[in-house]
């Protein structure tokens, strides 16, 4: 299938109202082709004045023959025996009152027995019923009728059925969620169990107001969910909406700020006054720092449509009272930017923090969204939750469902723990590229990662150990060696930051000892170690010049970031720093060579591993250090060929800063 045809299977539909029926094209041709017939029928194309005659000329005519056509139409408004002849005549005989020869003619008058049989017998006239006023108004009001109905069906109700007039502009767009549709409860969230039960107060309020009252307690107006995307803060709104099975409105801030001045306002006071209609109720603001920003920041004053619309929404959370049974739920990653007023007691009365979840929660997630997955026995949810961490809610069901989709793609019943590592190093590090090095690069990229694998197995404490190497090219990296974590490391002593350098040295060194060159296959471990040894310096206090933070950059949040620096050091403070972040780097350079050389012999062996089989696992470089050679078996990772659409596809080019890498940060999200 070429890409042409791909893009159009996948285009997406045209959007339609929330209610009423589709703008369609074809109906506008259609009212366009009813008024353009109704114009003709009420104006009909001129024709020449037919000549008046009387009914004994008409008679006449037609004994002789005359008559091509004619009709007979009795006239009840002139009386029983009225009637009106219109016809023609064969050739044009007949003069109107303009002095124009015509065929047409008409006549009126009392119509006898004898004419009436002497009409007949010419077998030229037909008898039509006869005209009242009521089919003559019909005649002459009908089209009219027709042309408004239509244009009122195709213009008038459809700017009322879409909510997009001039009269409801200003009204609330919050989307209200049934209760009994894709209903959510707690048990469909994990990881954030601090943050449940936090609002489970909330979920007893709203069951039973009564129980706080009684006491005098007061439940807050509003609650802010603060954590990063994609951490479940709109999953948890939803699930303290189902727990209480009470209405719930969802809607996010961007809906409120329009280009016209006032109409922001409007659709808060209009969300509040939905919200007390169908109280008790829970309503949601997701992005409440597009409306809720600090009022009079930034270049060029503030936003007058903006800051309308937080007033009234300031306003509106200060006039209602939780008694009602109306609670505000905001959610934002960015609280650091909310107006101060927006924060107070009174209006959001509590914060909730939702942080990225540790290695319990993330197991939990995963449990939760493997409940629709058909998993392998082989697949340890316990080992994934090691091997993700930094990483969302979002994320982790992400992970899931490309390991699926891969698993599907291999033409597997199951998904098994191969297909969860490979979805995993796509997601973290991008696809794999097994076109893209020759021998030679493939032998140097090697040698690269043997050397980190071997400096963090030497160096590690067991708190971090060797998860897999693999010199198969992923995202902008030629190779990487990754590490499991046997629990989230929440702070980093000295030792370990000087690990950390000088793993990212082992690279570099190793190169230089194979080859006697340097590539710039080190640029990102460079990167890494000077920024670890700086942060060491300027802001942790490890080293000589003392526990002094002088890495402090005074941000304008409004302007961007890191656009205004002060700096607060002096030149001859600035270059000590630079001298001591030299020193680490320089004294943990020689700490890595050192550990290569011992090591020489490991650093061989572990790198013609990785030539033969392409991937090898934290455990054969553990036992080439301790045993000298390679133990237990080496399952090939190399996945089966995809169809001939996928692999015909050509590989992209490696970056020239990047050719080399490695992995295993403890917060290897990208996000």
């Amino acid at each position: 299938m070429s890409d042409n045809e791909d893009n159009k299977k996948r285009r997406p539909l045209k959007s339609m109202p929330p209610d009423g029926f589709p703008l369609k094209t074809g109906l506008i041709w259609v009212a366009i082709i009813l008024a353009i017939a109704a114009i003709f029928w009420l104006n009909p194309p001129k024709t020449p004045q037919p000549a008046v005659l009387n009914i004994q000329r008409v008679v006449e005519f037609a004994q002789e023959g005359k008559i091509a056509n004619g009709y007979i139409r009795s006239d009840a408004t002139g009386g029983r025996d009225w009637s009106v002849l219109t016809g023609e005549t064969t050739e044009p005989i007949l003069q109107n009152s303009a002095g124009t020869a015509t065929k047409a003619f008409t006549a009126t008058g009392r119509l006898t027995d004898s004419n009436l049989e002497q009409l007949q017998k010419s077998k030229v006239f037909i008898e039509k019923p006869a005209t009242t006023a009521m089919t003559q108004l019909l005649y002459n009001v009908l089209p009219f009728i027709v042309v408004i109905g239509l244009l009122y069906f195709l213009f008038v109700r459809q700017l009322k059925s879409a909510g997009k007039g001039a009269l409801s502009f200003g009204k609330s767009r919050a989307k209200m969620l049934t209760r009994d549709k894709d209903r959510i409860t707690f048990s469909d969230v994990a990881g954030c169990d601090e943050a449940k039960e936090e609002v489970s107060e909330v979920v007893e309020f709203l069951k039973d107001p009564k129980k706080f009252q009684k006491i005098g307690g007061r439940i807050p107006k509003g609650i802010l969910m603060v954590g990063p995307p994609g951490t479940g803060k709109t999953l948890l709104a939803k699930a303290i909406a189902g727990e209480a099975d009470v209405p719930f409105f969802s809607i996010s801030g961007s809906d409120f700020v329009e280009m016209f001045v006032g109409v922001g306002a409007s659709r808060v006071r209009d969300m509040f006054e939905q919200g007390r209609k169908n109280a008790p109720c829970l309503i949601f603001i997701d992005e409440i720092d597009a409306v809720g920003r600090q009022r009079g920041a930034g270049l060029g004053g503030g936003n007058d449509e903006r800051e309308q619309t937080l007033n009234s929404l300031l306003v509106e959370m200060d006039g209602f009272d939780t008694q009602e049974g109306v609670i505000i739920i905001a959610a934002t990653n960015r609280p650091d930017v909310l107006d101060s007023a927006l924060l107070r007691p009174g209006r959001f009365d509590r914060q909730v923090s939702i942080d990225l979840p540790d290695i319990i929660g993330r197991e939990q997630i995963l449990r939760v969204h493997a409940r629709r997955i058909t998993l392998s026995d082989n697949v340890d949810l316990g080992v994934i939750a090691r091997g993700t961490p930094g990483l969302s809610g979002a994320e982790l069901a992400n992970l899931l469902n490309e390991a699926a989709l891969l698993a599907a793609r291999r033409n597997k019943k199951k998904v098994e723990m191969a297909d969860v590592d490979e979805a995993r190093d796509k997601l973290l590090w991008g696809l794999s590229r097994r076109r893209v090095m020759d021998d030679a690069e493939k032998r140097l990229v090697a040698w690269h990662e043997a050397g980190h694998a071997v400096v963090q197995a030497v160096l590690d404490d067991g708190t971090m150990p060797v998860h897999k190497v693999t010199i198969i090219p992923r995202g902008q990296s030629l190779g990487s060696t990754t590490y499991l974590p046997t629990k989230d490391i929440l702070t980093r002593p000295k030792k370990r930051l000087l690990d950390e350098i000088t793993m990212a040295m082992g690279g570099r060194i190793a190169e230089e000892l194979v080859t006697g060159d340097f590539s710039n296959g080190a640029y990102g471990d460079i990167k890494q170690a000077t920024r670890i040894a700086r942060a060491m310096v300027c802001d942790y206090g490890m080293s000589e010049l003392g526990p002094i933070a002088m890495g402090e950059n005074q941000d304008t949040v409004f302007l961007g970031r890191d656009i205004t620096r002060s700096q607060h050091i002096s030149e001859d403070t600035a270059r000590k720093v630079d001298i001591a972040v030299s020193d680490i780097l320089n004294s943990q350079y020689k700490r890595c060579e050192t550990i290569i050389t011992e090591h020489r012999t490991a650093l061989d062996k572990v790198a013609a591993a990785l030539l033969e089989h392409e991937t090898i696992e934290g455990r054969h470089v553990l036992e080439i250090l301790k045993h000298g050679e390679i133990k237990s078996p080496i399952v090939s990772v190399r996945p089966p060929k995809l169809p001939p659409a996928d692999a015909a596809k050509p590989a992209d080019k490696p970056a020239p800063e990047s050719a080399a890498g490695h992995a295993g940060s403890p917060e290897p999200s990208p996000a």
